[in-house]
């Protein structure tokens, strides 16, 4: 009597498994995907890569003139370009590593149905396009920041200077986290696809961007902002750089703890979406 077989496919992923060494076997097309989302960005238009150079220069003029000059907000002694330049480029990172992980499924979702590759590697060159834009902007940064070492308007923190990438991967993880967790929930709840730009936006005025920690003083207000995950980065970033930051180490380690609880539920979330979204998207 012959008996029956059946072949069962399904994802072998679990709720958590990152398989670094699958996406790192993949590191070619993270590299292909990191300059697709350039030639994407700065496709069609005049002045293409010069506009990574315009948009924290024409943003850090536009925060100094308003919120430096119009507002007299006081920046703790440092230049308001400056400070503004080194706010808008930390921000900028963080927010497009939110932005453009917030749209991985319902923007590659053509792409995800033909072919199978680890689909943490959208994200993950979505975090290395942002640090390679964060990188040129630095250079804007560092021609500024010269001229005010050279007339001893600023004193940075050179020692702390290789602590910036540190900085960098704790605002990417975080970022990678929330931005995978929205594309998630996106698959069946478009609303949030929307509704991501006008939060971040909204994040960014309780995140001292605009306006340095210390001008707030002791209170609930500055409790608030100490508890919100991306003040501590933010303001070790602009100690390392501009020698003007208020740290607390244990506003800093719950930073990390955050970062790492978002990352590690995003994962889980991504993973388990990933096998039904073609199903909703």
């Amino acid at each position: 009597m012959s008996q029956l077989h059946h072949t069962h496919i399904t994802s072998k992923k679990k709720w958590f498994e990152l398989n670094l060494k699958e996406v790192w076997e993949y590191r070619d097309l993270i590299i292909l995907f990191t300059k697709r989302t350039f030639a994407l960005t700065y496709k069609q238009t005049i002045l293409g890569p010069m506009w990574i150079f315009l948009n924290p220069f024409i943003t850090g003029m536009m925060y100094a003139f308003v919120f430096g000059g119009i507002a007299g907000i006081n920046t703790s002694g440092i230049p308001n370009i400056l400070f503004y330049l080194c706010s808008t480029a930390i921000w900028t990172f963080f927010s497009s590593c939110v932005n453009k992980n917030a749209h991985t499924f319902t923007a590659n979702a053509g792409m995800f149905g033909k072919v199978y590759f680890p689909r943490l590697t959208v994200p993950v060159s979505n975090v290395i396009s942002a640090m390679i834009q964060f990188a040129v902007q630095m250079l804007l940064i560092i021609g500024f920041l010269i001229y005010y070492v050279a007339i001893g308007a600023v004193h940075p923190n050179w020692s702390m200077w290789p602590l910036i990438p540190v900085v960098l991967l704790h605002l990417g993880i975080m970022g990678l986290g929330f931005g995978i967790i929205v594309s998630s929930l996106t698959t069946k709840y478009r609303d949030l696809g929307i509704l991501v730009t006008f939060g971040v936006q909204l994040w960014m005025y309780i995140t001292p961007i605009v306006y340095p920690l210390s001008l707030l003083g002791e209170g609930p207000a500055r409790l608030l902002l100490m508890i919100n995950p991306v003040t501590m980065p933010v303001e070790l970033f602009r100690l390392i750089v501009l020698g003007q930051g208020l740290i607390l180490i244990p506003f800093m380690v719950l930073s990390w703890i955050i970062t790492l609880a978002v990352a590690v539920f995003g994962i889980m979330l991504f993973n388990r979406v990933e096998k039904t979204f073609m199903d909703t998207v």
